[in-house]
């Protein structure tokens, strides 16, 4: 007899394909940039600035999209903005200059600032605690997939019908996404679908003894150290995804030297090691945990191996060939998703589903600037300086990342007191 899949899991396997087509959106561009920036006479300041546009729009709309999932629901809320995303991705091939482009592209951040928390929310609500951090891996490893599925398409729509269709393909499939995400969702305990024993084990912990009693308001949020212990070390962590999200294709042709055609078969590969980095995300903790390990415990010793890991991506100025530098941004691929796994992972470990989508919005709110101050910084200094000594500072902030999540977060979690 074949043994059904739990509804909680076509749950979040619905939430992984709503993030693989944010991120296929949002990576629409970097795979299209060097065509554009061609096409437009950019210099690489000026697309920095296109992307800060889009990171500065993002990093406003993360606190907000948090806040408004925990008033509309998460059903009605990501629709919301899964609607919005879809428009404003189409929109960018109405761009007519690198200023319409940059317009459009803050548009694409305001919207897609919900996916993260909405997935947070959507786990918090369905999955018992032993199951969040596979749960969590799995709907990250659609940023990865996402990023991975850009490249091939991209190319080819562009090859066959300019760049401009690229936006509308990849927007159009947002598109219909929405439309079965507001059909298919439910929270559980409107889900006719869903059976009695499900329905128990999802409740069984949602106090879980390893953290006392979870903040409930925003305020308490940021009163509390749990929070700041997520929101530092995300903040740090974050430079490292947008460069690789955001730059990669570039740094192929600028460096490199490779065609359009030899960028959808290298630039890839990161997002793909990524997805792995995701699944460690999710198993390690739970073998870490039947080993004794606390749940807390298990989250910060996951997010400070992948931390280590990112050693390999500061060694990419010593990379001999293209080859050489995609395996080591592998690394880097790699490293961070498992990192960033564990940190969301403890969002929904630490606040309760009202504030989930809240607490996890403030956190990438401070992930998003300090993606942007890098972003800022890559646009001052790369065509001066060369990428190698980002690539170095990278590293050293995931590691100051994780010492600074083992100060902040001593014990077992949050201390009642700031609650």
């Amino acid at each position: 007899m074949i043994r059904r899949v739990p509804l909680r899991w076509w749950i979040i396997s619905l939430v992984t394909l709503g993030t693989i087509l944010n991120y296929l959106a949002r990576s629409t561009l970097s795979v299209a940039a060097p065509t554009i920036k061609a096409e437009f006479g950019m210099s690489t300041e000026q697309y920095s600035w296109v992307v800060l546009a889009f990171q500065a729009a993002y990093t406003v709309m993360q606190t907000v999209a948090g806040a408004v999932l925990d008033a509309l629901g998460t059903r009605l809320g990501f629709f919301i903005f899964a609607v919005g995303w879809a428009l404003s991705n189409m929109a960018h091939g109405l761009a007519g200059s690198w200023q319409g482009l940059a317009f459009f592209r803050g548009l694409l951040g305001a919207t897609e600032a919900a996916a993260i928390p909405a997935g947070t929310k959507a786990v918090s609500e369905w999955f018992p605690s032993r199951e969040r951090p596979l749960a969590t891996s799995a709907f990250q490893m659609g940023t990865s997939v996402g990023n991975m599925i850009a490249p091939p398409l991209v190319v080819f729509c562009i090859l066959n019908w300019g760049w401009q269709s690229a936006f509308l393909v990849t927007g159009s499939l947002s598109l219909v996404w929405a439309v079965l995400w507001w059909f298919a969702y439910r929270a559980p305990d409107a889900h006719p679908r869903l059976k009695p024993a499900e329905r128990e084990l999802i409740e069984q912990d949602r106090q879980s003894a390893d953290v006392g009693v979870r903040p409930a308001t925003r305020k308490a949020v940021l009163r509390s150290r749990g929070f700041w212990a997520i929101a530092v070390p995300r903040f740090l962590a974050e430079p490292a995804w947008q460069t690789f999200n955001f730059f990669i294709p570039l740094y192929l042709v600028s460096v490199w030297g490779l065609d359009l055609a030899s960028v959808a078969l290298w630039a890839w590969l990161p997002f793909l090691a990524a997805d792995f980095g995701s699944l460690a995300a999710g198993l390690l903790p739970p073998v870490l945990m039947r080993r004794g390990v606390g749940m807390v415990a298990s989250r910060k010793v996951t997010m400070t191996l992948g931390a280590l890991c990112m050693i390999g991506p500061a060694c990419i100025g010593l990379a001999g060939s293209p080859g050489l530098a995609i395996a080591l941004f592998c690394v880097g691929g790699f490293a961070h998703q498992m990192l960033n796994g564990a940190l969301i992972t403890l969002c929904s470990d630490l606040f309760e589903p009202r504030t989930v989508a809240t607490a996890s919005g403030m956190a990438g709110t401070f992930a998003w600037i300090g993606g942007m101050l890098f972003t800022l910084l890559i646009g001052q200094s790369a065509d001066v300086y060369g990428y190698n000594p980002l690539f170095v500072a990278l590293a050293a902030l995931d590691l100051v990342g994780a010492v600074v999540l083992w100060t902040v977060l001593r014990g077992g979690g949050v201390t009642k007191r700031a609650q």
